[in-house]
């Protein structure tokens, strides 16, 4: 099928697309130019560098804090060797007159020398010893208070992370000092309270000029019946009725797709218990009249498969994945829908007959009023919303996805969703 939507791969951020075209797609080669090879790294610099890339801001963190201490521990420790060392070697010692060592001065001074020696190595000895413990007890200190140092931007993360799979509506609002984690995420608030003004006008426009659109175009058709339905109307004003008729339907539907796209792109105002297989058995009985009319073959393969979501957009979602097999197929052609878990994940599967889809159109049949081999409103088939709608469904609910041609010719469309986490409301009981 040429289809109003397209995707790709299993592994793709939520609601996007990503083309996976079969096959070996060949082998580039880089003509040679003037640049010099790059100078091959050591084994010992590439192990530091999988090292380096692979632990955490925190222990990076830590461990600078503690090569540091170190650091400033052993230059101390140097120091105090120092000063005990010239320390001792200022001490005069004095003998008793019946010493041995009282008329023999090399032999006090050998015993001098010896008893400097054997200090300082008991002073070098236990402050070596104290900075080892010391320096332990400051790099877990240190990697407690790096935590606590990266706590606000582990709420920016988040944060974010949820804006990313919900909705811009939500603020970090970070408390403490007035510091630069601080500034940073009021940065990222202003941010966000732009982008969230920038979108929700996008969407109030076109919803607001899908609404105004709707009532001219309301009375054009009451027009146009009315006048097809005189008697006296001649025959050609009869058959440029019908194609105004036909024209006037067609942005209809366009404004509808409109305002329905307008409406997937906001945060889920409902969340309850689907089961994406009772939802594609109702979808095909609804078109199954559409379906017996185009002589095609459906198979469906109808499984449990339970989501959180919004019963009425993910009803859409099925229905444009079904209608989209519909008009984009071959005569005696064939439609299959399935649903169940793939790969671990409640999905729905829509797979049908159709002419040849190039992998690398793929990707543009998700884009509003794209069909297959770049087309746009030019064709009359349908508003060219289809797919656009399924990908925003899909983004509103965290899910994923993706598309591939079908062998033979067609298209074959997976929607994996996350699975259901549902937390039925408590219950009260009267006394």
């Amino acid at each position: 099928m040429t289809a109003d939507e397209g995707g790709t791969g299993p592994a793709v951020p939520p609601g996007e697309v990503a083309p996976t075209p079969p096959g070996d797609t060949g082998t580039w080669r880089r003509l040679a130019t003037a640049t010099p090879p790059p100078v091959p790294q050591s084994p010992v610099a590439k192990s530091v560098d999988r090292f380096t890339d692979n632990i955490s801001l925190r222990t990076r963190l830590t461990l600078i804090y503690g090569m540091l201490f170190f650091a400033a521990g052993s230059l101390l420790v140097l120091l105090n060797y120092v000063i005990v060392a010239g320390l001792l070697d200022s001490l005069t010692f004095t003998v008793a007159p019946d010493s041995p060592y009282a008329n023999d001065p090399a032999a006090l001074e050998e015993v001098k020398k010896t008893y400097i020696e054997n200090v300082l190595a008991e002073v070098t000895r236990f402050s070596v010893l104290a900075l080892v413990i010391v320096g332990l007890l400051a790099v877990a200190l240190g990697y407690v208070v790096a935590g606590r140092a990266l706590s606000p931007l582990h709420k920016i993360t988040r944060t974010a992370r949820r804006l990313s799979e919900r909705s811009l509506h939500e603020r970090i609002a970070l408390g403490g000092p007035d510091d630069e984690i601080r500034e940073l995420a009021d940065t990222f608030d202003d941010m966000l309270e732009r982008l969230d003004r920038a979108f929700d006008g996008q969407r109030r426009f076109v919803a607001n000029a899908s609404h105004e659109l709707r009532t001219p175009l309301a009375i054009n058709r009451t027009l146009l019946e009315v006048a097809l339905s005189d008697p006296d109307a001649s025959a050609d004003l009869k058959t440029v009725g019908r194609t105004l008729l036909e024209t006037n339907s067609r942005h209809e539907h366009l404004i509808d797709g409109l305002l329905f796209l307008a409406k997937s792109d906001r945060e889920l105002d409902v969340r309850t218990l689907v089961d994406l297989g009772e939802v594609a058995g109702t979808v095909l009985s609804q078109l199954s009249a559409d379906i017996d009319e185009s002589g095609l073959t459906l198979r469906s393969d109808l499984r449990a498969a339970s989501v959180t979501g919004d019963p009425v957009l993910l009803e859409r979602l099925v229905a444009n994945l079904v209608e989209n097999a519909l008009r984009y197929n071959v005569d005696n052609g064939e439609i299959t829908v399935r649903s169940g878990i793939y790969e671990g994940a409640p999905s729905v599967q829509v797979e049908n007959s159709g002419p040849v889809i190039p992998g690398y159109e793929i990707e543009g049949l998700f884009e509003p009023f794209r069909r297959g081999s770049g087309d746009r409103v030019s064709s009359g088939r349908s508003a060219g919303l289809g797919l656009s709608i399924v990908r925003s469904v899909v983004r509103a609910h965290g899910g994923t996805v993706s598309a591939w041609p079908r062998g033979g010719g067609g298209l074959v469309v997976t929607v994996s969703l996350p699975a259901a986490h549902w937390e039925p409301p408590p219950t009260t009981t009267g006394r």
